[in-house]
């Protein structure tokens, strides 16, 4: 026997529905949030029916791109509890149909993602790839898409945050990946999996497959971080992963120019330092302490540099921040035969 409340509760439903079938997913969604504190007592048969029409909302507001990241989230969250109550009640309703779902919006999403990055939306494009990771974890790819879209953005707190957590469970991007020539479009395509790969060559509709293991990405994740905390001016933090970078690959131009930069920058907290002291004696005596530090910390970047020049002899960088160690610290034998040398 149906209570009067639960019945009430499939008339709103009911109105609900209609108006996401007639495209009013605003006025569903007020209908929903009224009745939503009643749907946890409710009958099983009511959950499905309510989280299904919410999912079924969210999902066609993240489908016409209205705040698609977060849609696509809260869309995700309601069917995933159809799945749950379906399962425990035995009673497969709507679970295929949430399945489907599911799978659908993450393709539109990931696609959603790469469009945004064309056309140079890369915030949205990293919410997007940071969505559909939170949905399927094993899917690091989504991350690490995130963590580039934040970083062509300027993002860079966001970027701090995606490549650490990339850097945590040691992603390195490698595996094999699957290609083939779609015989219509004339397109390398790619596949999720070897079997899906054959499955379509055997329908006649690709050809020329072949495999790809792509580099390990753990220097990029590494230099990226080492940037993303060096425009934030956090120079402790960027010389750690740029030292970093260098054992993975003792030839990082990057690593060996920033580490330099870095090291020239700590000159500058020991000349606030030294700007502060008075004149007593024992400040003077701190004075000079600290001056001898200051010339020490800039003659450290010198190896970075000499290394920077065996990677790549012309680098203008290099030789212009190498001539200008060797001025201020007055070193003119080391200064004239870098000239003399260009």
């Amino acid at each position: 026997m149906i209570s009067i409340g639960a019945f009430a509760q499939k008339e709103e439903l009911k109105e609900a529905q209609s108006y996401y079938a007639k495209g009013k997913n605003q006025e569903a969604l007020a209908v929903l949030k009224k009745i939503e504190y009643q749907i946890l007592n409710a009958p099983d048969e009511v959950k499905t029916d309510y989280f299904f029409t919410k999912g079924n909302v969210y999902k066609d507001l993240a489908t016409k791109n209205v705040d698609a990241a977060s849609n696509f989230a809260l869309a995700s969250a309601a069917y995933q509890d159809v799945l749950l109550y379906e399962n425990e009640s035995r009673n497969y309703k709507y679970a295929f149909k949430a399945s489907s779902a599911l799978k659908e919006m993450k393709s539109k999403l990931v696609d959603g993602a790469y469009n945004d990055y064309k056309i140079g939306k890369f915030k949205e494009s990293a919410d997007k790839s940071y969505e559909v990771y939170l949905f399927d974890k094993k899917d690091t790819l989504n991350l690490f898409n995130a963590a580039s879209s934040s970083l062509a953005g300027k993002d860079y707190s966001a970027a701090i945050k995606y490549f650490e957590e990339l850097r945590k469970i040691n992603y390195s991007g490698k595996g094999m990946v699957f290609y083939a020539t779609n015989k219509k479009t004339k397109q390398e395509e790619v596949f999720i999996s070897m079997s899906a790969r054959e499955s379509s060559i055997n329908e006649g509709l690709y050809e020329k497959p072949r495999n790809f293991n792509p580099p390990s990405k753990k220097e990029e994740i590494l230099v990226s971080l080492g940037f993303s905390y060096l425009e934030r001016n956090d120079f402790r933090n960027a010389e750690k992963y740029y030292e970093d970078g260098l054992k993975i690959n003792q030839d990082c131009l990057t690593c060996c120019l920033n580490l330099a930069y870095v090291k020239v920058q700590f000159r500058k907290e020991i000349q606030d330092q030294m700007s502060s002291l008075g004149t007593t004696a024992s400040e003077m005596k701190q004075f000079d302490k600290l001056d001898a530090q200051k010339d020490e910390v800039v003659k450290s970047a010198i190896p970075y540099l000499k290394k920077a020049l065996v990677i790549e002899p012309k680098n203008e960088n290099a030789v212009k921040s190498l001539l200008g160690i060797y001025r201020s610290l007055n070193m003119t034998k080391e200064y004239n035969a870098l000239k003399g040398s260009m």
